[in-house]
């Protein structure tokens, strides 16, 4: 039994997805950040970092924090959705390009694009820029491909739930053809839609 600690972001999203496609159970427990409750001493014992998502393995008592890093402990525990061969470091080059630049340069084109709107023409021209050249340079690596790195991976998992809020990053996935098509490739998936909505329905999954 695995306890998730999540809310309804991006991050937290990813690893509710890989639960749902392992099929493992757990428990969800939910971590408001609009209220605080990743400062919440109990919760720091297992992320110290007062971030979400985090785990708890019942198993053995392991906590773990930081989205990718789960995302290998599970794969690896369960032997699943971890690409072989070369094609393993492709996935997981793609795993570190979405947490060390997909992730983070999004979120701040969601700070800026989205909930604070006119505070800043340079932030908005820097990540909005930023983001359509993110975009640009996943559609190529999808060109030919179904999924990123050959086979579905953790590697999917972790890019497509930030990719879902391409509204709020003005981004039109028409204009990544390859990006829109891996897009509705994923969102079509049962374990997608399942684990999307945890801890709770916000809306469905967003569709280009």
């Amino acid at each position: 039994m695995i306890d998730l600690y999540t809310w309804t972001t991006p991050n937290g999203r990813k690893v509710s997805i890989l639960l749902e496609e392992l099929g493992v159970p757990y428990t969800v427990h939910s971590i408001d950040i609009g209220k605080g409750d990743q400062f919440a001493s109990e919760f720091l014992k297992i992320s110290p970092n007062n971030k979400i998502p985090a785990i708890v393995d019942q198993e053995n008592g392991l906590s773990l924090m930081e989205s990718g890093a789960i995302m290998l402990y599970l794969a690896q525990k369960h032997g699943r959705f971890l690409a072989e061969g070369d094609a393993y470091w492709q996935m997981m080059e793609w795993l570190m390009w979405q947490m060390g630049g997909f992730g983070p340069m999004l979120g701040q084109a969601h700070h800026f694009l989205k909930f604070n709107k006119g505070t800043s023409d340079y932030a908005e021209a820097r990540y909005g820029k930023e983001a359509q050249r993110l975009y640009s340079v996943l559609n190529t690596q999808l060109d030919g491909r179904d999924f990123i790195a050959g086979e579905y991976t953790i590697a999917d998992m972790a890019i497509f739930p930030w990719a879902a809020r391409f509204e709020w990053q003005e981004i039109d996935l028409n204009d990544f053809p390859n990006v829109r098509d891996w897009y509705l490739r994923i969102a079509e998936r049962p374990a997608v839609q399942k684990g999307y909505q945890v801890p709770k329905y916000v809306t469905d999954i967003p569709m280009p």
